[in-house]
């Protein structure tokens, strides 16, 4: 099973607002999903981002593959960098 962390859409129309999930990559974009680890809300002034650290280091050593906005996100919270290092202390 290809595992990968992506963006689920909520919100109205014109106001969108995003969680980060943990999904199959056979299922829907808003389907179901594994795991909830954040959210993104691109329409505050400046844009909010919360992400569980922990959760989505344990996802990304587990092969989960993010998509190229969540690997956005991930690398300016700092996650893909502890991921890195983690990599490199083996």
């Amino acid at each position: 099973m290809a595992v990968k962390i992506r963006l689920k859409r909520m919100g109205a129309k014109k106001t969108p607002f995003y969680r980060l999930v943990v999904a199959d990559s056979r299922a829907p974009r808003d389907g179901r999903f594994i795991e909830e680890i954040g959210y993104y809300n691109p329409t505050s002034q400046p844009a909010e981002v919360k992400i569980d650290e922990d959760r989505a280091l344990k996802w990304l050593k587990n092969g989960a593959q993010p998509s190229d906005t969540v690997r956005n996100l991930l690398s300016k919270a700092g996650v893909m960098k502890k991921f890195h290092e983690s990599k490199l202390q083996k």
